[in-house]
């Protein structure tokens, strides 16, 4: 009776801890290989910046560094103002992400904290427009922009877009879930205005949620190409991406330059998700975690 006991553990730990190391290192080169597939992309564009084009397309293609980069930045230069799209890029995206964050955040806290008649509906309705594909408002947006003469301003991109549905999903799902209504109440109590409980209490609770919201926004209207498409009409008003599209052509596109320029393009990204990464990841995973 006593033998059984005995060995029944020792196999079964004979069998876990000989799983465990080839689960462990499954695990890892699996994590290893998405790794090298996610950072490919990246390293290439920056090898290609500094090549010309009959480098780039040689067999095998160049693994290196080359010595033509300064040539790549002058002919990008060269054909287009890069620098004032670049920043009206970021002049579009700082303008979008600040509006964003305000109205989806006041707008969060009146569905996580007010109770209306209507509510309930009004909420379904604005989820029930992220089912409907962006590309059908192609047409009727570009209709009103014209109507409104705001084809070829940066009003026309920024304006629309201050209150996303996703963001006041965000910001009510994560506002409920996080924030007591008793701090609300107590902050009313106290005499304090609503803006004011929003501001002082609201606000500063709502640091990892905002900084996802930020970071997503930020993301989509730097890379923004349709929008763009759509309202300008004059190389100086372009940003980013839509400058970069006109120096590809269907045979002579200079590669060199156009990898410069994204390369360029792609730095600001890199450099703010190194600083936000942690918040993002904080604002993704508190949800879960409070729920």
């Amino acid at each position: 009776m006593t033998s059984t006991p005995l060995t029944a553990p020792q196999t079964s730990r004979r069998t876990i801890s000989g799983k465990r190391p080839m689960s462990r290192a499954a695990s890892i080169l699996l994590l290893a290989l998405g790794g090298v597939l996610t950072l490919a992309p990246f390293y290439f564009m920056f090898i290609f910046a500094t090549h010309p084009r009959q480098e780039i397309f040689s067999l095998p293609p160049p693994v290196w560094f080359g010595s033509n980069l300064e040539a790549n930045y002058d002919s990008l230069l060269s054909r287009m103002p890069f620098w004032r799209n670049l920043w009206n890029s970021l002049y579009l995206a700082v303008l979008t992400t600040g509006t964003t964050l305000f109205f989806c955040t006041l707008g969060g806290y009146a569905f996580a904290m007010y109770e209306f008649k209507g509510k309930g509906w009004l909420f379904g309705l604005l989820l029930a427009t992220l089912l409907i594909p962006s590309t059908l408002n192609i047409v009727p947006y570009a209709l009103i922009m014209q109507a409104l003469g705001w084809i070829d301003a940066p009003r026309a991109l920024w304006v629309p877009g201050m209150a996303s549905a996703f963001g006041i999903f965000l910001m009510r799902q994560y506002i409920g879930s996080a924030i007591p209504r008793e701090l609300v109440e107590a902050a009313r109590i106290d005499g304090a205005t609503e803006f004011t409980t929003f501001r002082k209490v609201i606000v500063p609770l709502t640091g990892p949620a905002m900084a996802t919201l930020g970071l997503v926004t930020f993301v989509q209207s730097w890379n923004n190409f349709l929008g763009p498409l759509i309202i300008f009409r004059s190389q100086d008003t372009y940003t980013a991406p839509l400058a970069l599209r006109t120096l590809q052509g269907i045979a002579n596109t200079d590669w060199g330059a156009l990898m410069c320029g994204v390369a360029l393009t792609v730095v600001p990204l890199l450099i703010l998700f190194a600083f936000a990464s942690r918040r993002l990841i904080d604002g993704l995973t508190s949800g879960a975690l409070k729920g």
